[in-house]
């Protein structure tokens, strides 16, 4: 019969516990669930086989930690062999089904992780200081707090989608008030149509209709003078004046002055709702440039935080492939397709940029896949660069536009590789900037730049004269006399060359020798050659 082992991961340690029963662990659900409130029960059938506190705070942090992504911290390895010995025999219960199976994979235990186990533990949580020796509920309070604290402050500093949250809210909150506002205004234009119904036909933006509305108010108090009014809201001469023509032809019936109270009101909270949504625009560009500056340069601002909102972070859409990418956000019409053997959707999300809008009937799939590639690309990158920037996203965009020439006129792209050395070097100099730049953001700086710029330039061209100068002299061209430091230079290189040349014309009597003797042994074989020739030339 398989003994059933409790382990539970505590506050403050570790506990291995045993569970004392006759019947089979499939039937101890009933009897657990009894037992769960009071003590003696429990106690009778849950047995403490061995506590082992952690260290530190740190130890237990980092044992907490492996706990919850699922791995097996050394420290619970050496707690779980020193006190299983009979691993065939003993079956572990465990909380976490992903700590169950790596307990398993790497010790070779048998885990369990079911309703039982749960209310096991849904006791041991009760009645734990009781349990063990030494544990107060203070104590335990004190343990638990800190660690949750210590756990949560780690949790948010190490976040991997904490740039990205307010990109994904702030993208949902702009989409949820489109909508609203859509909605919101429909009213004001079928409220307010009573009283006026031709300003509708003449002015069809929503936040314009409202802003009229609010100005306007009583058709019948509309003079002259608030042609300026209307001009300025409208930005059109020619809207105006309509405006006011039509107001003395109109069809519409009179209206109260409460109805027209409620509809100013109503018409104000909708423009200050545009008015947050423009906001809202603008904050998303910050934080997308200070985000995915590369993602946002190449497909726009609010596509891109639709692609991260959709894959649920920065690191998300980095690790999906371009194939995802391009189809992302269009998964019912892909499942669809999938069913009833059609043909698959060619882009999704990335349809709403400008690209593909620019691209032919033909060419649009092949450009979404183009596109989809590129915004891959410009993902990772904002993903795993220290220091952003927008470079090659713009560079990546150069490459869409000439992809898109290519599609239309033939115009033969530049090669990837090209462009990815000409982004990575000015890429290197802006980090070079950014890393060793000791006068940034003031008006001094500038100058100062400007001043070391050209004295590097000056400096720069007198080395390519010298350069050019130094082949002229040694053929012999007339060259304008150095000043005197330059002299003493060029007497200091000459100096050593002087040396060489003495050294290497001095040299022994012996080597002179042999070399005359094999010039002269040269010029015999040579002498000897054509005279053989001749003589058998006159013997042929």
């Amino acid at each position: 019969m398989t003994q059933l082992n409790v382990l539970y991961e505590h506050a403050s340690g570790y506990a291995l516990f045993y569970v004392d029963s006759q019947e089979d662990i499939g039937a101890l659900l009933p009897v657990v669930v009894k037992s769960v409130r009071e003590y003696s029960l429990f106690a009778s059938t849950v047995k403490l086989i061995s506590f082992s506190p952690f260290k530190s705070g740190l130890n237990a942090l980092e044992n907490i930690n492996a706990v919850s992504e699922g791995v097996v911290h050394d420290d619970l390895s050496k707690f779980l062999d020193t006190h299983i010995l009979k691993k065939d025999k003993v079956v572990l219960g465990v909380a976490d089904p992903s700590l169950s199976s790596e307990i398993k994979a790497q010790l070779k235990i048998n885990c369990l992780a079911n309703e039982v186990v749960i209310e096991l533990i849904r006791g041991l949580r009760v009645h734990f200081p009781k349990m063990v020796q030494g544990m107060d509920l203070k104590a335990e309070e004190k343990a638990q707090l800190g660690l949750s604290h210590s756990y949560s402050r780690t949790k948010l500093k190490f976040n991997v989608h904490r740039n990205d949250n307010m990109i994904i809210q702030s993208i949902a909150l702009a989409d949820q008030l489109d909508k609203d506002i859509n909605t919101f205004s429909m009213r004001v234009k079928e409220w307010y149509s009573f009283h006026f119904p031709e300003l509708v036909k003449i002015e069809g933006d929503n936040f314009k209709y409202c802003r009229l509305v609010d100005a306007i108010g009583d058709r019948l108090s509309m003079t002259d003078d608030t042609v300026d009014t209307l001009e300025e809201i409208t930005q059109d001469s020619e809207k105006a004046s309509a405006i006011i023509i039509a107001s003395k032809r109109t069809m519409g019936m009179d209206i109260s002055p409460v109805d027209l109270v409620n509809i100013g009101f109503f018409c104000k909270r909708v423009i200050s709702l545009t008015e947050y949504k423009h906001s809202l625009v603008e904050y998303l560009h910050k934080r997308m440039v200070s985000v995915a500056p590369n993602l946002s340069a190449l497909i726009g601002d609010v596509v891109g935080a639709r692609l991260i909102s959709h894959a649920g972070s920065l690191t998300n859409l980095a690790k999906y492939p371009a194939s995802t990418v391009q189809i992302l956000g269009a998964e019912k019409a892909l499942f669809r397709a999938l069913k009833n053997r059609g043909n698959t959707p060619k882009y999704g999300l990335i349809f709403h940029s400008t690209f593909i809008g620019r691209a032919g009937l033909k060419n649009k799939g092949r450009i979404s896949r183009f596109l989809a590639n590129k915004c891959s690309i410009a993902s990772r990158i904002d993903c795993f660069t220290d220091v952003p920037s927008p470079i090659y996203g713009e560079k990546l965009k150069g490459q869409v536009e000439e992809r898109l020439k290519f599609y239309e006129e033939g115009v033969k792209p530049r090669k990837n590789t090209e462009v990815m050395h000409e982004a990575f070097g000015l890429y290197s100099a802006f980090v070079a900037e950014q890393k060793t730049d000791p006068w940034k953001d003031s008006a001094a700086a500038t100058i100062k730049k400007e001043e070391t710029t050209e004295a590097v330039i000056k400096t720069e061209k007198k080395k390519k004269k010298k350069k050019s100068l130094a082949p002229a002299e040694v053929n012999g061209s007339e060259v304008e006399a150095p000043t005197s430091e330059k002299k003493k230079k060029k007497k200091k290189s000459i100096a050593p060359e002087d040396v060489n040349v003495s050294v290497a014309e001095a040299p022994t009597s012996e080597k002179k020798k042999k070399k005359k003797r094999k010039v002269e042994e040269a010029e015999n074989v040579a002498t000897e050659t054509p005279t053989k020739k001749k003589k058998k030339k006159q013997a042929a």
